[in-house]
């Protein structure tokens, strides 16, 4: 049966390669210490599951902008984690049945002690990312003591032993994993420009006419899923067919609130 951390770990590998610019790829390392100044993110769960899991991350990976041009690394990255410790609880419950949530998610401290190790890598660069895992399953109550030696006691001769037939039911899982989203067809529209007209005008729209847009030509053509700009570039024709070629991607919160729904 998967822990949080396994689920945390598929999770963490599809999301950030596709939210953080330059899709870089995490793979699982040796723990080495880092460099002063590191800093980290605890989400706090409750449910089926609980305790807290701790994630720190290498300080130089602030110096590349990884979650966006001109945007809070350090912010950024508190938010890209906190979508993946919501998504892996969702992916323990669809693999365990086991339901738990994010209470609390908080910048917290380094750990000294961590119970598994990442190496995030993106071209030429490589930073290191730990993670400390202390989500357990609650320990079940004591039984009362009256309760306990009542249980402990044998029936009196005369009573009947009565049978109980127990039926086991096996847990639904509610969605596929997580790896599932990967397959799901979402609508991308190219946005070459808008314009506000008033109805009669768009009733008096005949063929011929021409439609001013507010950009330019030289100006990028916007993508969009659902309503989200998730990309920008220019346009190209690949095999007579229109093409984007993108120049800039929006920043990982945007792209990752276009598809939150399927989460």
């Amino acid at each position: 049966m998967k822990s949080y951390l396994e689920c945390w770990t598929g999770v963490a590998t599809t999301l950030l390669s596709q939210a953080l610019a330059g899709e870089p790829e995490l793979a699982e390392s040796l723990p080495k210490p880092l460099a002063e100044g590191a800093f980290g993110f605890s989400a706090t769960l409750t449910g089926d599951v609980e305790g807290r899991f701790t994630v720190v991350l290498d300080p130089t990976i602030l110096d590349s902008p990884l979650v966006g041009e001109g945007v809070d690394q350090k912010a950024g990255w508190g938010e890209i984690l906190k979508e993946v410790a919501e998504a892996a609880a969702g992916e323990l419950l669809a693999q365990t049945g086991k339901k738990c949530h994010v209470e609390k998610f908080e910048e917290s401290a380094a750990e000294s002690k961590v119970s598994g190790a990442f190496q995030l890598k993106s071209g030429e660069h490589v930073w290191t990312i730990l993670v400390r895992d202390e989500v357990r399953a609650p320990k079940p109550a004591a039984p009362q003591p009256a309760a306990a030696e009542a249980a402990a006691a044998p029936p009196p001769p005369s009573a009947a032993r009565p049978v109980a037939a127990h039926a086991q039911t096996a847990l639904p899982t509610t969605s596929a994993g997580i790896e599932l989203l990967l397959d799901v067809e979402l609508e991308a529209t190219l946005r070459f420009g808008c314009k506000e007209l008033p109805l009669g005008e768009i009733l008096d729209l005949g063929p011929g006419d021409v439609v001013p847009l507010d950009r330019n030509v030289s100006d990028p053509v916007d993508l969009i899923v659902g309503d989200k700009i998730v990309a920008r570039g220019e346009v190209v024709l690949v095999n007579g067919n229109f093409g984007l070629r993108v120049t800039e991607v929006a920043a990982p919160r945007k792209r990752l609130e276009s598809i939150r729904c399927l989460f």
